[in-house]
């Protein structure tokens, strides 16, 4: 058990608190997790739909950069923590007001980096966007 798993799993039930970013955009936290991913399902709520019901791609990338975080904390060393450095977002249909089933996944580590990627699906399976990113490695620091 490391400092980040600790959290994840306090994420998972509930027993944290989050920080004010996560309670202002609506992220909540996740549903489940293992070494190597995360999951939640997430659905939108009216207020943060453009006018014609769809989804703001920039909130979309948030949750990404959120849910691939998770994942980067289920494979970080005890002695890191880090931060991301690139976020590439693909959007593949129009986001509505359905829930989403959004799962991350580390697809490779080095020394310095950790490599994630994160799929957004409809409850019919449908890819709705796909994101990628990269986790700089930083030294813990007291203090």
């Amino acid at each position: 058990m490391t400092w980040a798993t600790e959290r994840l799993d306090a994420l998972k039930a509930g027993d944290t608190n989050v920080p004010p970013v996560v309670t202002t955009l609506r992220l909540g936290t996740l549903d489940d997790w293992g070494p190597g991913w995360v999951r939640k399902v997430w659905t939108p709520e009216p207020e943060i739909l453009n006018r014609d019901g769809s989804m703001f791609g920039g909130h979309l990338a948030a949750l990404a950069d959120q849910i691939m975080a998770f994942a980067a904390l289920t494979v970080i060393p005890e002695e890191n923590y880090f931060r991301t450095i690139n976020l590439q977002m693909t959007f593949a249909k129009v986001g509505r007001a359905h829930p989403l089933t959004i799962e991350g996944r580390v697809t490779a580590t080095t020394r310095q980096l950790i490599n994630v990627e994160a799929d957004f699906r409809r409850d019919d399976g449908a890819l709705i966007a796909r994101a990628a990113a990269q986790q700089i490695l930083t030294p813990k620091v007291a203090g």
